[in-house]
């Protein structure tokens, strides 16, 4: 009997066994017996000889046809049978894979929408025809066309988004600080202030929102959370310390380099009331900044974003080296990204 090895496979069907015009009837009940030695699965009839022959298998990596030809029946089948005991075909069980996870699971972006097609609305499809993909733009012409791309039914936020040559695993290679926008945020911030004593009726004159001491961390405990920015005075920080795993995730955990723990409050709650913002470097050195509204002038734009460049260049970390900037883009909340040209933007000077 000849027998053969079929290439890796992970379906076999009796569909796609051909025989040619069997002398008598066949019996058409196989089973799959396991071969401890090759660890293949051996497909084998119960009393016929069946003689297998290889296909070549079809694009599909998981899908072969193995076929077994030519059923010989006659007068010499008996003597097949007992001689050679049945013809067999290996088959390669299916290979086991681990399943992807994270953005390695995530589909490619040739792949992504159904059957071919842009799942992204019809809206950002038409204002991303109003700039040229991977053009480089001069700042003044990227601002207004972040204005032309807001076409939602609420205002816009604007957002600079910088790529640095920084990795903030390293002490000095991390970056974190505020910038104070001229133009203002364009929204409205509620500024709650711990401290005690005498600062309590001066953060209460200064226009604070919210104002307390040991009464307001026990409400921060019990879950109130209805303010933007946190501020405190040096001698409320050991009680504040307490707060670290409720305040921490959501980024208002008072910090000198953020500007929230401080003792000229009046002048702290009047920044942040005007526009002082703070930003830092995510883990792949990236800095995510809001600079305005898309119903702002395209001059005030202009010079938030300014003010902002400004700010991450003077703040540049000594471990830094080689090329700070490496990509800036600038995008209102729901429109596509518009990428700067890093020269002209370092350069640019409001006339």
């Amino acid at each position: 009997m000849a027998s053969s090895s079929a290439s890796t496979s992970a379906t076999l069907t009796l569909s796609s066994l051909h025989l040619q015009e069997p002398k008598s009837s066949l019996i058409s009940s196989f089973t799959f017996k396991p071969n401890p030695k090759t660890k293949f699965l051996v497909l084998q009839s119960h009393s016929e000889c069946i003689r297998p022959t290889i296909f070549k298998p079809k694009k599909s990596p998981f899908l072969v046809s193995a076929v077994a030809a030519e059923a010989e029946v006659g007068e010499d089948v008996d003597e097949d049978v007992s001689g050679g005991g049945g013809g067999v075909a290996t088959v390669a069980p299916p290979v086991a894979t681990k399943p992807k996870k994270g953005k390695a699971a995530l589909p490619l972006k040739r792949d992504r929408g159904f059957d071919g097609f842009d799942t992204r609305s019809k809206r950002f499809l038409e204002i991303q025809k109003l700039k040229e993909n991977k053009k480089e733009y001069d700042v003044k012409t990227a601002v207004s066309l972040l204005k032309q791309m807001s076409s939602t039914k609420f205002n816009e936020s604007a957002e600079a988004h910088f790529r640095l040559n920084i990795d903030p695993k390293y002490n000095d290679q991390q970056l974190r600080a505020t910038v104070n926008l001229p133009k203002g945020t364009g929204q409205v911030v509620r500024v709650a202030v711990l401290t005690q004593g005498e600062k309590i009726d001066e953060a209460k004159n200064a226009g604070a929102d919210i104002v307390g001491g040991e009464d307001l961390i026990e409400q921060i405990k019990g879950g109130f959370m209805d303010f933007d920015k946190l501020v405190a005075t040096p001698d409320m920080m050991p009680k504040v310390a307490s707060l670290g795993k409720i305040l921490g995730p959501r980024g208002l955990m008072p910090n000198p380099k953020a500007g929230t723990v401080t003792t000229t409050i009046p002048q702290t709650i009047e920044e942040f009331k005007k526009g002082k913002v703070e930003f830092r470097a995510d883990k792949t050195g990236i800095v995510h900044l809001p600079f305005g509204k898309a119903n702002f002038s395209e001059e005030d734009l202009l010079i938030n974003l300014l003010a902002a460049v400004k700010s991450v260049e003077t703040n540049k970390p000594t471990g830094a080296k080689g090329v700070y900037w490496k990509s800036a883009h600038i995008c209102s909340s729901m429109g596509p990204s518009i990428r700067l040209d890093i020269k002209d933007m370092l350069d640019f000077k409001l006339q």
